[in-house]
């Protein structure tokens, strides 16, 4: 009985035909291309545009208003919310009213900054936006603790609806406690919005703590309670200036004279 034998030389066929496709750049059905990761906020950050910024009217409040839930997929809860320090964790029951002069309100604001411009009062925690005519949008804000305050000139350079959290180095270094990331939702220490300054470490943003609006309580960042970033969100754009006044205990001379200071 004659037995006959078949060569083997190199991979099966199939095998052939996925390297070939590979090869030359096809992917084959079913098969799953890696996306490249995306790098820290501050890479995909719009340019900066040239000339004027115009102020933008207010947009539809209801979109974007919910926020993302807080448990974690499969219904198990947010471990990130129990791990913060109780200064980062959201307020529990009603929040309180915000006494009269820290509630958003229309005022008599001269100044030679253009309308759409944002000045921020620190000694005074507010914010106002130029609305032209020597009238201003009023917000209360809470702003850098001692040592944290800065002056200086930036622009808006990225928008966020329930931004994520990720705490850079410099807080890490000092509160190494902190989660190294936190989803947006209605827990985040970030709140409903989120406006980054430039290429710095600094934003204008929402809080889920309330009651520290007219405080000296934050690491540089500029918070608004969440109805009130919501507007402020909705009548701004990337590009917008951001003027920020010296602190109580700094003088005209420390601005940084078009750039932000860093984190200390």
């Amino acid at each position: 009985m004659s037995v006959l034998v078949e060569s083997f030389s190199g991979p099966p066929p199939l095998l052939r035909g996925l390297r070939t496709m590979r090869e030359r750049g096809i992917t084959p059905q079913g098969s799953v291309a890696t996306a490249p990761a995306t790098g820290p906020y501050y890479e995909d950050q719009p340019q900066e545009p040239d000339g004027p910024v115009s102020l933008r009217p207010p947009g539809d409040m209801n979109r974007g208003n919910v926020p993302p839930p807080a448990a974690s997929p499969g219904g198990a809860p947010n471990t990130a919310v129990a791990a913060l320090p109780p200064d980062y964790r959201p307020e529990e029951g009603a929040p309180k009213e915000l006494p009269a002069h820290l509630r958003r309100q229309e005022v008599v604001y001269p100044t030679n900054q253009p309308a759409g411009t944002i000045i921020i009062d620190t000694p005074n925690t507010y914010l106002y936006l130029i609305l032209g005519n020597g009238q201003a949008m009023r917000y209360g804000i809470g702003v850098g603790r001692e040592g944290f305050t800065w002056t200086g000139t930036e622009r808006i350079s990225r928008m966020s609806e329930w931004p994520d959290w990720h705490p850079p180095k410099e807080m890490i270094e000092r509160q190494p406690y902190l989660p190294r990331f936190m989803a947006g939702g209605a827990s985040n220490p970030l709140g409903a919005r989120a406006l980054y300054l430039g290429k710095t470490l600094y934003r204008i943003h929402g809080t889920n703590q309330p009651s520290t609006i007219g405080s000296f309580v934050s690491s540089g960042c500029i918070r608004l309670v969440n109805e009130d970033i919501e507007d402020l969100y909705s009548r701004v754009q990337v590009g917008t200036r951001v003027v920020v006044m010296p602190g109580a205990n700094q003088s005209p001379a420390a601005s940084t004279n078009g750039g932000a200071t860093a984190i200390r």
